[in-house]
């Protein structure tokens, strides 16, 4: 193999597969990043075994060929060079890369391209784009409620129901749920739901950037896969396989108090909060008080036993059969939602201190969020 690139391309292109190198593994070909020559372009390509990232750069070609390099060493090398053009070139004893750039060059050892996992590639299947900024606003209102522990594998995933046009994402870690409704471009040739991993969502957000084309995903025949096509990346994931809970149950179908508020009043006052929180299990108290559709106060307060307590109140539009209400929420649930939602307005929508809250963006149809609430005295 010989070419040369860019030093910011082949330093962009190893940031973009980076995050699927493997960092703990008893596998350690998976540390290592495979470099090969594909359609006059060059191609990197790293996989953990869950999540696979490949991306194409622009590069002049004089010998195919492709090696694996560990991921690693190799990124900070060329991190460290000039922003100026990039002689590679493969040698077969000892077997690894020979780099130069300016005034600096480099052997690294690497390893067969034939011992490297195999990329999975998705060839059929169900297939569905969508906008990039609409696919970026449900992954980012999603996600981040899906489990990071792993004693309920399908809780780490987001499901994803396709139906027609519509897609529905829904996360949930047994304290929160949140449900995001969008639309494809186009319709779909079959209805289709799946478990993906959330941390493969969340890759694929944070590749997105500023595209503009429509992201192409598709989910293979046995819903084993699923690949994401970007601009010159592709994502392959594999699919949680397992029954997700039922999350319509568990959506509050009324409430019997609606306050609704200023989010960055709400954030700040939560923020504020969750400061005294800490030392005390993470509780945040919410007191609705106002009379039906009246000017009323939504206080938020905490309390630590042994440092102090504090409380913050902010004017809410009151609306519901019940003028006053309390509820009790985890701070880190509360603050994550209110961040992540972009409306001036929010509401809170809440039933009983012991029933589950919903909170959403006032007049916002396509995301509610519901959080279990923690059981105090009053």
């Amino acid at each position: 193999m010989r070419l040369t690139c860019l030093q910011e391309n082949l330093s962009r292109g190893l940031s973009i597969v980076g995050r699927a190198v493997a960092t703990r593994t008893t596998l350690p070909i998976t540390q290592n990043v495979l470099i090969s020559t594909d359609q006059s372009q060059l191609k990197l390509s790293a996989t953990n075994l869950e999540i696979a990232i490949s991306t194409w750069i622009g590069a002049q070609i004089e010998e195919e060929g492709a090696i694996t390099i560990p991921a690693r060493l190799l990124t900070e090398f060329v991190n460290s060079l000039p922003a100026e053009r990039i002689d590679i070139s493969s040698i077969a004893q000892p077997k690894g890369l020979d780099l130069q750039c300016a005034r600096f060059e480099a052997h690294i050892n690497g390893t067969d391209a034939d011992e490297f996992p195999p990329i999975p590639s998705v060839e059929s299947g169900v297939i569905g784009k969508m906008e990039p900024g609409a696919l970026r606003e449900a992954i980012t209102h999603v996600a981040f409620a899906a489990a990071t522990e792993e004693s309920r594998p399908v809780l780490t995933g987001t499901k994803v129901e396709i139906s027609g046009q519509d897609v529905t994402f829904a996360a949930a870690d047994g304290f929160r749920l949140a449900v995001h409704k969008g639309k494809l471009t186009e319709p779909v040739s079959e209805d289709i739901s799946f478990i993906i991993p959330a941390r493969a969502l969340q890759e694929v957000n944070r590749l997105i950037g500023g595209q503009e084309a429509p992201i192409e995903f598709t989910v293979t025949p046995s819903k084993s896969q699923a690949l994401f096509r970007l601009e010159n990346i592709e994502v392959v994931s594999q699919l949680i396989q397992g029954t997700f809970p039922n999350y319509a149950q568990l959506i509050p179908q009324s409430y019997g108090t609606r306050a609704v508020v200023e989010r960055e009043e709400f954030l700040r006052a939560t923020r504020s909060a969750s400061i005294f929180a800490r030392d005390g299990s993470g509780i945040v108290r919410l007191e609705v008080t106002g009379g039906d559709g009246a000017d009323g106060k939504l206080k938020v307060s905490s309390r630590a036993e042994e440092l102090g307590d504090n409380q913050g109140s902010i004017d809410a539009k009151v609306e519901g059969a019940e003028s006053e209400a309390k509820i009790a929420f985890n701070s880190k649930y509360l603050s994550e939602v209110l961040d992540v939602l972009d409306h001036d307005q929010v509401a809170l929508e809440t039933t009983a201190p012991s029933s589950p809250g919903v909170i959403r963006g006032v007049d916002d149809e396509a995301y509610l969020h519901v959080v279990m609430p923690m059981f105090v005295q009053w």
